[in-house]
């Protein structure tokens, strides 16, 4: 028999889940080995069923997200959490260090119908995750290759390089050394390629906090690029700001805001 999947979305944008429909020709190969039980984006639609994975994207910023998420764990042997937004809040848990009150008043003509929680959180912030997927938005080869993992019984590997030693291996010249451009790329984990050094761009930090990240020394080395301190926790502040790793920037971002 076939294992079962399903693929859940919370809050977020959709584009973690254009990884599995970017596979292309090879997702009707992905259907011979696997049954869908649950893809709304794909077409079908069963949330309550057991599966034996759930692929999760977004993050939880309703009580019925809440609701929704612990039956997604009561019903899956193995849950999987794809993407900034279901790892580390996404740009959503940026309104954990804005005045709630204002902010849904500034967008919602009869914000009284709103039905939030005090902070936006990531997925496992309520519960118990086997394993996460990292990036703003993930690709198909990450996809693809903890789907491997998983059906021939073998734990995923948990990418922590940073995206420096990407760049390295690539050749590429150092854009902050080079350019003076304030790259993230010291402190986040690798898994895009090194796409924006790639075309002479500083990295913005979309794939959250590699191992043994040290913020402070890379901050202070922004600030000899003349950045002042509320550009530097601008930089940290934005795709996983509900990281533990980047938080105490968050928490000084929200100083300098006020």
């Amino acid at each position: 028999m076939k294992p079962k999947v399903a693929v859940h979305k919370f809050s977020s944008c959709d584009g973690c889940q254009l990884a599995f429909l970017n596979m292309g020709e090879d997702l009707l190969t992905l259907f011979n080995h696997v049954n869908v039980i649950h893809f709304a984006e794909a077409g079908p639609v069963n949330m309550t069923e057991a599966v034996d994975i759930s692929f999760v994207e977004g993050s939880l910023s309703t009580p019925d997200d809440i609701r929704r998420i612990k039956q997604v764990r009561d019903n899956s042997t193995y849950v999987i959490t794809i993407g900034a937004c279901a790892t580390a809040g996404g740009l959503q848990a940026l309104r954990n260090i804005a005045d709630q009150g204002d902010w849904v008043k500034s967008v919602y003509a009869t914000p009284d119908y709103i039905s939030v929680l005090e902070k936006v959180m990531p997925i496992g912030e309520q519960i118990k995750v086997d394993f996460e997927i990292h990036g703003c938005p993930v690709n198909t080869h990450q996809i693809t290759a903890v789907l491997r993992s998983l059906l021939g019984g073998v734990t995923p590997v948990n990418e922590q390089d940073k995206l420096c030693l990407e760049c390295k291996r690539q050749n590429r010249v150092c854009v902050m050394v080079s350019r003076g451009f304030p790259c993230m790329g010291p402190v986040t984990r690798t898994g895009c390629g090194a796409l924006c050094p790639g075309v002479g761009r500083d990295c913005y930090g979309c794939y959250g906090p590699a191992e043994n990240t040290n913020i402070n020394s890379l901050g202070k080395q922004f600030s000899t690029l003349q950045l002042d301190q509320k550009q530097i926790s601008h930089r940290f502040v934005s795709f996983n700001s509900a990281d533990p790793a980047f938080r105490s920037v968050e928490t000084m971002s929200a100083e300098h805001d006020d």
